[in-house]
């Protein structure tokens, strides 16, 4: 089964993924950092026989994966592939996750919320991604109770998850923004209007390879929709003033821009060593070079599957051994190269 990260999405030249997760707490269990090992194990038993009691076929799609009976090294893989947070693969608790074949949906396990249900797709998708989302949070509700106040809503370990409990956010791809310093007016006004805009892998991390995670601060006193909705649009003007800015700067600086991609991919091709942030900001020139048509030869998805692959845990999964930083660097430009080459040759065949 393919991965929901190879398929294109919508708006896919500026909108990397759409996401959205839902926090659920146990009415009847103290939330994870007040409950017992017994309570915690008895979280993940209940929630998988309230999905597969009744929808059986549904067991085929998941994998259920307890931290406790992995490597370091396979924990941080999940959080490379945001199907878990970096938070829920360093708990010392009783800490698992419900993981489907396409990885587009995971459950994770006794985090800072019992529950923490999400999903991701391709391209801008978030109404999908949050009907997907509820449609698995109703399955759940109809044989567990949640912790649920009739005036507040969902009960949730951190006050700013209280309401809906809901966190909706788009990764998106923003080098004219970034190239050009309007980045930083774009940040200013997405705080005024109660969003937030965090880095690749959310909340203090940095914007690598000019990759910006947009969510939503408030989950109190909105419904889902309305704050569905909100993000959505207000992605779609930071979408259109990217789309804009990458117009104005091939205009105006084409040789340029065009000498930086193609510089870009000439040292993707060819480097022997290349550390993680080198790799990102030359594969962020790269996608950039696809969308403007000056790269015919690799595709988005290629992009994608390069970005999620040089991640040091992915990387030393993939050569299934234990590297360090220098070994790393070498086996991470071999990958890319080979990559590279394994595509154009592709891309030769179908143009001869």
């Amino acid at each position: 089964m393919n991965k929901w990260y190879v398929d294109v999405g919508p708006d896919s030249d500026v909108v990397m993924s759409s996401r959205v997760r839902l926090a659920r707490n146990f009415e009847k269990y103290p939330f994870p950092h007040r409950s017992l090992s017994e309570h915690q194990e008895n979280v993940i038993k209940e929630t998988c026989d309230a999905i597969f009691s009744s929808n059986p076929k549904l067991k085929e799609s998941f994998t259920l994966i307890r931290f406790d009976e992995i490597s370091e090294i396979d924990r941080m893989v999940l959080v490379e592939k945001h199907l878990v947070s970096k938070e829920l693969a360093e708990s010392e608790l009783k800490t698992g996750a419900l993981i489907s074949q396409d990885e587009q949906l995971s459950i994770m396990f006794n985090e800072e919320d019992h529950l923490r249900i999400q999903c991701l797709a391709s391209g801008m998708q978030l109404e999908k991604a949050f009907d997907i989302c509820n449609y698995l949070d109703n399955i759940i509700s109809e044989e567990i109770d949640y912790a649920y106040d009739n005036v507040i809503g969902y009960l949730t370990s951190c006050p700013t998850n209280v309401g809906t409990a809901i966190r909706v956010s788009v990764m998106l791809h923003l080098p004219a923004l970034t190239m050009t310093g309007y980045i930083r007016s774009v940040l200013e006004s997405c705080g005024k209007l109660g969003l937030a805009v965090r880095g690749l892998y959310g909340e203090n991390t940095e914007a690598y390879g000019n990759m910006y995670q947009l969510s939503n601060q408030v989950t109190l006193g909105k419904n889902e929709n309305d704050i569905v909705m909100s993000v959505k649009n207000i992605s779609y003007q930071i979408i259109e003033q990217e789309r804009l800015l990458r117009a104005e700067l091939f205009q105006k600086n084409n040789d340029k821009i065009s000498d930086r991609i193609m510089r870009s991919f000439g040292i993707l091709r060819y480097a022997r060593t290349l550390t993680s942030d080198e790799a990102l900001q030359k594969l962020s020139d790269i996608r950039l070079g696809i969308n403007m048509g000056l790269i015919k030869e690799l595709s988005e998805t290629d992009v994608s599957e390069m970005m999620l692959l040089i991640q040091p845990a992915s990387l030393q999964q993939y050569e299934k051994k234990v590297l360090d930083p220098k070994e790393r660097d070498i086996c991470r430009a071999k990958y890319v190269r080979d990559h590279i080459e394994r595509k154009m040759g592709n891309y030769r065949e179908k143009t001869d």
